[in-house]
């Protein structure tokens, strides 16, 4: 049997970021809800990025570092969204041209909420597994963009973000444990984007939603793999992150009424296990259907891991699907995630203030949904331009032209 998994992981997490006490503060929100919140920055997206430009600026330095050889093993390209730019075209269409991938290629996207990039990723290494040629590879990317609700306790959690994923039969960053996959799913209007501009839902639903769900999801995992305990199984835990302190609240809640726990019993654990996991999610909010793989790339980038790991990981997408499922990381993960310089990009992203802040989302918001004309002014903010293009290179959307997105790479070499 293929051992499945993950080959290569990276995060494109925009080039922008706003103080998340400094929003509270302008927004006049009751900063006693911090704590609670556990989110330091969120992550914001250029007027002249969306879904198709994060997703390719994720995966460009996994695809820049194949062989062509390797480049052309990719069979399948998925991209997990509920930012999609059209209701039938699909963003994979635009992200495997600028990637330059093979024609002779699968490609498609999926829609579950934040269980979108899960999915994906479990149908690719089903392909994997399957597949009676040894090398195949499939690219999975998680990709979204928040539309903030200005003035609300949601919109310091709203981030804008993309996971791209290599699942290949040399799981370098992760292997997962085949069969080890518990779900729990049904129907609730927990939250939603009822429209292309507009994000709703009820949040305290929603959380006890993704209680159920984890509880429902390990208990079915549990009922397939002997012996499974959901804290003896596991050294550490990623889990979905629409702020840490969900998490936390969620992990808190699920082991008192499994494991009976006492509160410093589970303060401890919770740190030790998945601190690591929410370094990243802190960093950058909610990004949607990839917050479970940034929560993974926070693992084991920040975790201690000195020999072979179980993960536990649990994805969730609201209205609702969700599954809980395992893999294992070891030294060499650890070295191929860092690699990949996701921290030092993080703490490259330029510092809004709240004008400027004000100001993207207003510029954001020009190019409404189903526009079939519209052109960018890429100089409109060039103190942040300026400051990001330095050696590198970024795709962004320069114009819509008959609803088609046109897109050109900005910056230098690198």
């Amino acid at each position: 049997m293929k051992h499945v998994g993950i080959e290569a992981i990276n995060a494109y997490c925009g080039e922008t970021y706003v103080d998340v006490p400094t929003l509270f503060a302008a927004r006049g929100l009751d900063t006693s809800r911090l704590d609670n919140l556990m989110m330091s920055r969120k992550s914001v997206a250029l007027h002249c990025e969306d879904a198709v430009s994060f997703a390719v600026n994720a995966a460009k330095p996994i695809v820049d570092a194949l062989t062509p050889e390797q480049r052309d093993s990719i069979e399948l390209l998925i991209v997990g969204t509920e930012s999609g730019v059209d209701f039938g075209k699909s963003l994979a269409t635009y992200v495997h041209d600028a990637l330059g991938l093979s024609r002779n290629c699968r490609l498609f996207e999926t829609k579950q909420a934040c269980y979108s990039g899960t999915a994906a990723m479990q149908m690719a290494a089903a392909v994997v597994a399957a597949s009676p040629f040894e090398g195949v590879r499939a690219l999975v990317i998680s990709s979204d963009v928040a539309r903030p609700v200005p003035h609300t306790y949601v919109e310091p959690s709203q981030g804008a973000g993309a996971m791209a994923m290599l699942i290949s039969d040399n799981p370098v960053v992760a292997a997962f444990d085949h069969g080890a996959n518990g779900y729990f799913s049904y129907e609730v209007m927990d939250t939603c984007r009822p429209t292309p501009e507009a994000e709703a839902g009820d949040v305290d639903l929603s959380l006890l939603t993704y209680i159920d769900c984890l509880r429902g999801s390990f208990t079915d995992y549990a009922s397939k793999v002997d012996g499974a305990d959901i804290v003896d199984s596991f050294d550490l835990l990623a889990m979905h992150t629409p702020f840490p302190g969900m998490v936390k609240g969620a992990h808190r809640t699920v082991l008192r009424r499994l494991k009976k726990m006492s509160p410093q019993a589970l303060e401890d654990d919770f740190n030790r296990r998945l601190g690591p996991a929410i370094t990243y999610p802190r960093e950058v909010g909610n990004i949607y259907a990839g917050t479970v793989f940034l929560a993974l790339a926070s693992t084991i980038d920040n975790a201690r891991i000195d020999r072979e790991t179980r993960l536990g990981i649990f994805s969730y997408g609201s209205g609702c699907a969700s599954e809980f499922y395992s893999a294992v990381v070891t030294p060499e993960s650890q070295r191929a995630v860092a690699q990949m310089g996701i921290t030092q990009r993080l703490n490259g992203r330029y510092q809004l203030a709240m004008e400027e802040y004000d100001e993207l989302l207003a510029a954001t918001a020009e190019l409404k949904f189903g526009t079939p004309d519209f052109t960018f002014d890429l100089d409109r903010f060039p103190q942040i331009m300026k400051s990001q293009l330095v050696n590198r290179k970024l795709l962004v959307l320069s114009e819509v032209r008959g609803h088609h997105r046109e897109y050109v790479w900005l910056g230098g070499e690198g």
